[in-house]
């Protein structure tokens, strides 16, 4: 192709974009092509099935009906039931082999689909919507499949013309020029309307994903819609949603439509000249009635396929609009799946540091300035300060949901980078504020991930998570299902099911992000209690905005700014950090205020040792 072929802005022009996508999906429908060769066979049977349908139209009317023929009065009738019964018999093996076909391709595809994007980095999915992503998994792919069926249908119409054609000559050449004066001019709406049935498809299917990622954050957040009596707004955002959806599915319908009419509008007019030329031969004796009406049975006949490639066009056109978003996303070489190196991270666990690290997020936002810090075996390390210091980003880093644009951050010495993704995230346990449950049981969420698991061990783990009483006292125990994001347990309970999760997994190196800042007081007891057992002999980097859940620790660190501004102990940063005194008052005054008997004895207790510290 010659750079002349290049649209301005260096993208390849529409009709060469379309022809790189056919043979894209070409590909795969590559190793069906045995059922698409017997597809193809079985469709060339039934558009011949048709010719001999018109063929058979000169005796019945000659040797039936002017002739008064006898001896075929039964023969041609059963030669039209069988003919027909051929025809049904060809589509139904066509349509069975095609469908095989179609589905098999839908399953490959969404398979690559959703393994592509489930391997894609957690930032892609913080900058895409969650329906969006479901449309193309769902309907995006769907309209690809209906491109194969679709192409043999125009194979099959191909050959239908084809052998109708061979009639129409061979009963009247003459009269057949007539006919294909006008021929031309019917495939003029299939060109013209095509491009425009693409552009509206495209939009069709992107309203398509807006509409059900609406619907899916509404559905995800409906008790906040309630709450704020939200309901009218929700439902007149869909219906504005919604109704944008129908206007260009309309509008696609009705240019298909459009086209559809102006085939026949054309075709009529080819049909009418044809009768009018033919009726005068007929009514001149110079052609028999049957010979006319097979001609022009087959003419009607070779008319239909033509007015079929509209309908085979609409789903062709839908099935590259599906394409391009689809292999948008395979192909796309910005959407890179997560890597890792060719290490295996091994126990024991000794060391993680952060060396000069510097990370800003994909809209520019710097939450890290250069902040180097380390964590020894066994060490309970807290974060602290305001919202937005940088204490989560320090928490993503870790796993590796996001690599630092500057400095490094090492294992037991090695870059986090040298380590496959499998074996680094298998040394890291987290509990977080939100604890996110499947919709499974109790059993499958405990054991998520770490399927091999026995029974034992999950008992054991669900105690020393203080969920064993909670879980026996269920209908079905271990075996309840506990609803989407465990909508059925409260909030202590889905953290406790998270801390035996994490029990578990077993790892050495544990990340509490704001485990407990959620919870009642009652809930916040029992969850601690939990946390305590989960960190005895592991290395822990807490997360908390409530300092009264780390003072115990080994050391805390203060970050603001994406800065570590200080660090050390408790009792040391009462008395060197402004900062850490400032937001230990502030909530020092908050929590004695609220009656909270759990953190007023922390407070208590910090009170008694360093009530000389500054304000």
């Amino acid at each position: 192709m010659n750079e002349g072929a290049r649209a301005r802005d260096g993208s390849l022009p529409e009709k060469h974009r379309g022809f790189k996508l056919y043979k894209r999906c070409l590909r795969y429908f590559l190793p069906y092509r045995v059922h698409i060769f017997f597809a193809a066979v079985f469709t060339t049977a039934a558009g011949l099935c048709d010719a001999c349908t018109a063929w058979l139209v000169k005796p019945a009317l000659d040797e039936l009906f002017v002739n008064k023929n006898t001896d075929l009065l039964l023969i041609i009738p059963l030669a039209f039931v069988g003919v027909t019964f051929l025809k049904a018999v060809m589509k139904l093996l066509q349509n069975y082999l095609m469908h095989y076909a179609g589905l098999r391709v839908l399953e490959v595809l969404r398979d690559e689909l959703c393994n592509k994007i489930i391997m894609l980095p957690v930032g892609f999915f913080e900058s895409s919507r969650t329906g969006v992503i479901m449309s193309h998994i769902m309907n995006d792919v769907a309209s690809i499949r209906a491109s194969m069926p679709a192409g043999v249908m125009i194979v099959r119409q191909i050959i239908t013309l084809i052998s109708l054609a061979c009639v129409v000559f061979y009963r009247d050449y003459e009269l057949a020029l007539w006919s294909v004066v006008v021929l031309p001019l019917v495939f003029w709406p299939f060109v013209h309307f095509g491009r425009r049935i693409r552009k509206l498809t495209r939009k069709s299917m992107e309203q398509t994903g807006e509409l059900t990622s609406q619907l899916q954050e509404v559905l995800s957040g409906i008790k906040v819609v309630k709450a704020f009596g939200a309901e009218e707004r929700e439902k007149m955002r869909f219906d504005r949603e919604n109704r944008r959806l129908m206007d260009f599915t309309l509008k696609g319908s009705l240019t298909g439509e459009l086209a559809s009419c102006c085939m026949e509008i054309i075709a009529a007019a080819g049909i009418s000249l044809v009768i009018l030329v033919g009726g005068m031969q007929v009514i001149d004796g110079r052609q028999s009635p049957g010979t006319f009406f097979s001609f022009i049975t087959a003419l009607i006949l070779m008319y239909e396929p033509v007015k079929k490639f509209s309908s085979a066009n609409l789903a062709v056109q839908m099935a590259v609009a599906g394409a391009e978003r689809v292999f948008g996303l395979l192909d796309n070489p910005a959407l890179c799946v997560e890597k890792g190196g060719g290490t295996a991270f091994t126990h024991p666990f000794r060391e993680l540091r952060f060396e000069n690290v510097v990370f800003s997020y994909p809209d520019g936002t710097r939450a890290l300035n250069g902040i180097s810090f380390s964590v020894k075996a066994g060490e309970k390390i807290a974060l602290v300060g305001p919202s937005g210091a940088g204490k989560s980003t320090v928490a993503n880093l870790i796993p590796r949901f996001y690599d630092p644009q500057e400095g490094r951050v090492t294992l037991n010495g090695a870059d986090l980078r040298d380590y496959d993704l499998y074996s680094l995230r298998s040394g890291i346990s987290s509990v977080s504020q939100d604890a996110f449950l499947f919709n499974v049981s109790v059993r499958e969420n405990i054991i998520y991930g770490m399927e091999e698991t026995d029974d034992e061990n999950i008992g054991a783990a669900a105690k020393a998570a203080y969920a064993g009483e909670f879980i026996a006292a269920m209908p079905q125990g271990f075996d309840t299902l506990i609803g989407e994001r465990g909508v059925k347990i409260s909030g202590g309970q889905k953290q406790r099911l998270t801390i035996a999760r994490a029990l578990i997994k077993n790892a050495p190196l544990l990340i509490l992000d704001e485990a407990t800042s959620a919870l009642d007081s009652e809930s916040e007891r029992l969850v601690r209690n939990a946390l305590d057992n989960l960190m005895a002999d592991r290395t822990s980097i807490a997360i908390a905005h409530r300092l009264s859940t780390v003072m115990d620790a080994d050391r805390i660190l203060v970050l603001e700014k994406g800065s570590i501004i200080a660090q050390g102990t408790h009792e040391e940063l009462l008395h060197t950090s402004p900062l850490y005194a400032k937001l230990y008052e502030m909530q020092f005054n908050t929590e004695t205020d609220g009656g909270d008997p759990v953190r007023e004895a922390d407070i208590e207790k910090t009170r008694d040792t360093c009530n000389h510290a500054p304000v």
